[in-house]
């Protein structure tokens, strides 16, 4: 029988962590060692609500190093912050551990360092902006339409315990989207704003983007194509975290199989990974 993939968790108490913890919990080749986070710590992940229905001898930790005391995990499964992710990112790297990256809120020049640590330490890791299967469709459609419409707004919607904004999704799109056209949305009259950033933020592009946050929302995302006489919208909703278990178990069982560092659940996708 081939061996479990031991897993630990940064962020277990929050939403993401939760649901990848019942995901790995759940799967016969999975092992969950650990997790860390602000609150519940001394306490068996058992008491995250719906995560086990029984105890599991595993105690929530303080913080990355103590999880790493009598375990060597595989990979290290990132769900926490971005100031307290880059310590711990760059600390799986040094200890020989995958981290697949779940946060947002990290830069492009941070993660341009993951990516030489990553080779400097001989371990690859994998960036993953939404574990949703539709959501990555949802940002290679906007990839795809963007070599044909040059006139593209995106509004991503989310919860109000949301932190950063524009989400790190709508920030892999705005990224994807910008790689096929460097100018977007031409002028055409002189805009005036009554209040400031009503017109959303525009990235170098010309891409604007939007960004809601209300209750009742989870992760929502639309992006918008006009051209003369016709409108596109692509959009993809997230209802609940299941919908992120099929991505969160493909990136921890194909991550230690990568080439260094790389970013997108697509690049794990048949048809997607070219």
């Amino acid at each position: 029988m081939a061996a479990k993939t031991k897993v630990f968790i940064g962020g277990i108490s929050g939403r993401m962590g939760r649901a990848a913890a019942r995901a790995i919990l759940n799967d016969p080749e999975m092992e969950l060692v650990g997790g860390f986070s602000r609150s519940y710590q001394g306490q068996d992940i058992a008491c995250l609500s719906g995560v086990a229905a029984k105890m599991t001898g595993i105690l929530v930790s303080n913080e990355f190093t103590d999880c790493l005391a009598g375990n060597k995990p595989d990979v290290y499964l990132d769900f926490t912050v971005a100031d307290v992710a880059i310590q711990n990112i760059t600390g799986a790297f040094e200890n020989g551990i995958s981290p697949v990256i779940g946060t947002s809120g990290i830069t492009s020049d941070q993660f341009m360092r993951f990516s030489e640590i990553s080779n400097e330490c001989g371990v690859p890791g994998l960036a993953v902006p939404n574990f949703s299967v539709g959501a990555v469709l949802m940002m290679e459609f906007a990839r795809q339409a963007a070599a044909l419409f040059n006139q593209t707004e995106i509004v991503e919607m989310h919860h109000v315990g949301k932190v950063d904004a524009p989400s790190g999704t709508a920030m892999f799109t705005l990224k994807k989207m910008a790689e096929q056209n460097s100018q977007f949305n031409p002028s055409r009259v002189e805009e005036k704003e009554l209040i400031p950033g009503a017109r959303g933020a525009r990235h170098e592009s010309g891409i604007r983007v939007h960004s809601m946050r209300l209750p009742g929302l989870i992760s929502h995302q639309e992006v918008y194509f006009g051209s003369e006489g016709e409108l596109l919208t692509i959009r993809h909703d997230s209802f609940n975290t299941e919908c992120f278990n099929r991505g969160i178990l493909l990136a921890l069982k194909k991550v230690r199989s990568l080439n260094g560092f790389v970013m997108g659940l697509e690049k794990l996708l048949p048809g997607l990974n070219a």
